[in-house]
């Protein structure tokens, strides 16, 4: 289906490039949708490891661990939306998809946050 073309600033997205398959745009949207679930997730566990496993650790070195949890959450979950609107657009203009660095970044938070959490166990 023939959309109207616009790629001017601020235009809306259902205004731009021509309408994708729709299965595209529905996996696109499961993608988001998991991202904020990811997000809650790690905002669980944040609050989890702080309010509720006293014995892991000290109270500070929880706190540390649990802020860490939550500021990937809050990377997520402010990112989720820009990435699902870049796709998107890409999608209907034709393009390449864009590029993502958040997965790394998720990645990498991770992996440090479990080595933490390892040695504190260890510690503990």
């Amino acid at each position: 289906m023939k959309i109207m073309r616009s790629d001017r600033k601020g235009s809306r997205l259902r205004e731009i490039g021509d309408e994708p398959d729709y299965r595209f745009t529905l996996a696109n949207e499961r993608t988001f949708l998991a991202w904020i679930r990811t997000a809650l997730s790690l905002l669980a566990g944040g609050v989890a490891v702080v309010q509720l496993v006293p014995d892991l650790a000290p109270h500070g070195q929880r706190l540390l661990l649990g802020l860490a949890l939550v500021a990937l959450a809050l990377t997520l979950s402010a990112t989720a939306y820009r990435r699902w609107y870049r796709v998107e657009r890409a999608m209907r203009l034709g393009h390449a998809l864009p590029f993502s660095a958040v997965p790394l970044v998720l990645s990498a938070g991770l992996v440090v946050v479990i080595v933490v959490s390892v040695v504190l166990m260890i510690a503990s």
